[in-house]
């Protein structure tokens, strides 16, 4: 009997590739995202075009039992969207009434295991002050204080999932992740992450020209490759650990040091400029601890191998783009 999954976000840059790990596996998969990934096409064997906050569309999504349903669709961006404050009442309207609607619909379908992607950005600003030595142990969660209402939703939603196992014996799965990167995925427009800006800036500079990077630059934070991110998301909702869990790498860079990774796999010879501009937390890096006790595995790929493939690919759709405006 051929296994199922639900990919929520399937049109988004880490539920397009769920989806194809998902299909190499053998699974009859469908997605459903508000549209279709921009930049591959999708292996779905079913796609839907639909508001996960409309219930009604949720219930005609979700019409059957499935094996596996991850829940990845959420109203995000990076700090440029996250941190200006002007989207607080969208992210947290939208993701909430997201989760809901999910949740409520897979429980009434009797599914059971159903994966949730909280974020790191649930963690307490105070203890991610110091560049140097941030605390993101999965224990230090509370008392609660994330730096972004972004985080606040994360952290009532994780509380949601945990919820519906205790009080309805489902056997959800809740996941931290740590700024998700690799090839297509979004890099242009406000809502890319550091890496892809990082790469692109790179890629759209002249040799001996520079770029911007917001604040002092010595801010941390660590990113993890995509089929990183698709081995520890497998494991754990197929695990009997229930989480939350941090799926991140440990490697942690400063931003200007991610940029200098950047300018330095382009060969180019780029200055950095450092400016004004949303910033986030001081210091982030993925507590690797539980997830190896727990599941016996955590990421090992460094930085700099996924940035040479995310770099490759953000410089070629630079150039398309290029050539597009020229023709």
């Amino acid at each position: 009997m051929q296994k199922t999954a639900l990919v929520c976000g399937a049109g988004g840059f880490i539920g397009g590739h769920l989806v194809k790990r998902l299909k190499a596996e053998g699974f009859w998969v469908r997605g459903v995202d508000l549209k279709f990934n921009e930049h591959a096409e999708t292996q779905a064997d079913d796609f839907v075009i639909g508001d996960l906050r409309d219930q009604r569309l949720v219930r005609e999504v979700i019409d059957r039992r499935f094996d596996e349903v991850y829940q990845l669709a959420a109203d995000m961006g990076g700090a440029g969207y996250i941190f200006t404050g002007e989207n607080d009442a969208d992210i947290m309207h939208n993701s909430a009434t997201i989760n809901l609607n999910v949740l409520d619909a897979c429980h009434k379908r009797n599914i059971k295991r159903v994966f949730y992607s909280s974020s790191a950005c649930m963690y307490p600003e105070h203890n991610q002050l110091d560049p140097d030595n941030p605390n993101c142990a999965e224990d230090s969660a509370y008392p609660a204080n994330p730096d972004s209402e972004y985080g606040w939703e994360k952290l009532f939603s994780e509380r949601l999932y945990l919820a519906y196992n205790r009080n309805h014996g489902m056997e959800c799965r809740v996941a931290r992740y740590h700024n998700i990167f690799g090839p297509e995925g979004t890099w242009t427009g406000g809502k890319e992450k550091a890496p892809a800006a990082m790469c692109r800036k790179v890629a759209e500079a002249a040799d001996g020209g520079s770029i911007e990077v917001w604040g002092d630059g010595k801010q941390t934070r660590s990113f993890l490759y995509i089929d990183e991110c698709l081995e520890g998301t497998i494991r754990l909702l197929r695990s009997d650990f229930e989480g939350p869990v941090n799926i991140g790498s440990d490697e942690m860079i400063a931003i200007n040091g991610l940029a200098k990774m950047a300018i330095d796999i382009s060969g180019k010879s780029v200055a950095i400029k450092n400016i004004p501009g949303p910033l986030g937390v001081r210091g982030r890096n993925s507590d690797n601890r539980l997830i190896r006790q727990r599941l016996g595995w955590a990421p090992s790929e460094t930085l700099r191998d996924g940035m040479e493939k995310t770099y490759a690919w953000i410089a070629g759709e630079v150039m398309r783009d290029h050539n597009r405006r020229a023709a």
